[in-house]
């Protein structure tokens, strides 16, 4: 009976490891570019020590420029990991999630001709561990959205007239 239980137990652990990275997987490759650039600037922060994963998706906003050109601002959640920052393993059960530790909220608005994120105007991202996070921080974040997609100058080709 025992050895039945762990089967189980074993068996049911194998569909958990494989869905754990589904959320990144299942996301569209524009928003998979913002995730890792937040990522890339997590890595390259002193105070950070540890591999952070995606875990699941807040809020997203998407606005049409014209000319293929698209505003995103993506609000989501990342894990910390046992891993070391630098760590390229993506295998769960190779470098599991803490649970003692906060979630890292984090936020990111860029501008995306294609699907390849412009330089111009400089992508923003705003990460805070999520108990640190403030109702005026989540403001100034979409504040942040709504001046970049406005600087854009689609309401001046709308006031040209001919």
């Amino acid at each position: 009976m025992g050895a039945g239980l762990l089967f189980l137990v074993c068996a049911a652990a194998v569909p958990y490891s494989a869905e754990a990275r589904q959320p990144y997987n299942g996301l569209p490759e524009i928003y998979k570019k913002g995730v890792n650039l937040v990522r890339q600037e997590l890595t390259t922060h002193s105070r950070i020590r540890h591999r952070y994963l995606f875990l699941k998706t807040v809020g997203k906003l998407e606005t049409e420029g014209g000319f293929g050109v698209r505003y995103f601002y993506h609000h989501f959640y990342l894990k910390p990991t046992r891993c070391p920052k630098g760590t390229t393993e993506t295998d769960p059960q190779r470098c599991p999630y803490r649970n003692d530790r906060p979630l890292m909220d984090c936020a990111v608005c860029y501008k995306a001709s294609g699907e390849q994120i412009e330089a111009q105007p400089n992508p923003y991202v705003h990460c805070i561990q999520k108990p640190r996070l403030t109702e005026e921080m989540k403001k100034a974040r979409l504040d942040h959205y709504k001046k970049m997609v406005y600087h854009s100058g689609a309401p001046t080709l709308l006031a040209v007239k001919t």
